[in-house]
C-alpha cells in the first residue's frame, strides 16, 4: 500500500504570525509531498511495500543497499514532517501541564531551562535536521539529527536512540521565508505553536 501525504490538521494559515501560510504551503505541498513520492518510488515493486513507515526506520538494516539511502532520507522525511504538523496547533504555546510538566522539570530544571537547551541544540545542529525531545531508557533527554534521520532509527544510523515526543525542524525550508537565516529567532517564536497535548500524549 502506498504511503500517503497526510493532511494539515488546521488550514495552512493557522499558526500565523509565528510560522507564515506561504512557508506551511511550500513546506507541506511540496517538500513533504517529494518524500513520499520519492519513498514511494523506491520501495515500488519490492516486499518493503507492504511494510509500515515505523517498521521501515527502525530496521533499516533490512532494507537492500541500492535503496537504503532513499528509504532513509524520504522514509525519514515523510515520518518526521507526519510527526510535526501534529506537534503544533493555532492558539497554542504555553507550558505542559501535569506529568510531562514535572518530569521536564526534574530532568531539565525548569521549563525555561528545557527550552533554552533545546534552542541550544537547534542553533547548534550544523546545516540541516531536527532536534528532539525524547524518552531514552526511561529518561527525558534532547538530542540532534541530521538530515531527515530521527531517533527510531537508533544510535548507529541517526546518533541517538529513544521515543520521539517533540521535534523541532531546524531545516531552512522550515523557517526561511520569514526568517531568513536567523534561525534562532525561529525557535523562539516556535514555542507560540507547540500543541502541549499532543506532546503529553506522545509521552
Amino acid at each position: 500500500m502506498a504511503h500517503e501525504l497526510p493532511s494539515l490538521p488546521y488550514p495552512k494559515e493557522a499558526l500565523e504570525p509565528h510560522i507564515d501560510a506561504a512557508t506551511m504551503e511550500i513546506h507541506h505541498g511540496r517538500h513533504h509531498k517529494a518524500y513520499v513520492d520519492n519513498l514511494n518510488k523506491a520501495i515500488s515493486g519490492t516486499p518493503l511495500e507492504s511494510k509500515s513507515l515505523d517498521a521501515l526506520l527502525s530496521d533499516l538494516a533490512s532494507v537492500p543497499d541500492n535503496i537504503r539511502v532513499a528509504v532513509r532520507n524520504n522514509g525519514g522525511g515523510h515520518w518526521n514532517h507526519s510527526f510535526f504538523w501534529r506537534l503544533m496547533a493555532p492558539n497554542a504555546g504555553g507550558a505542559p501541564a501535569g506529568k510531562l510538566a514535572e518530569d521536564i522539570n526534574a530532568a531539565f530544571g525548569s521549563f525555561a531551562d528545557f527550552q533554552a537547551k533545546l534552542e541550544v541544540a537547534g542553533i547548534g545542529r550544523f546545516g540541516s535536521g531536527w532536534v528532539w525531545l525524547v524518552v531514552n531508557g526511561g529518561k527525558l533527554e534532547i538530542v540532534s539529527t541530521a538530515n531527515q534521520d530521527n531517533p527510531l532509527m537508533g544510535k548507529a544510523i541517526a546518533g541517538c536512540e529513544g521515543k520521539p515526543l517533540l521535534g523541532v525542524d531546524v531545516w531552512e525550508h522550515a523557517y526561511y521565508l520569514k526568517y531568513q537565516n536567523k534561525r534562532a529567532d525561529y525557535l523562539k517564536a516556535w514555542w507560540n505553536v507547540v500543541n502541549w497535548a499532543e506532546v503529553a500524549k506522545n509521552y
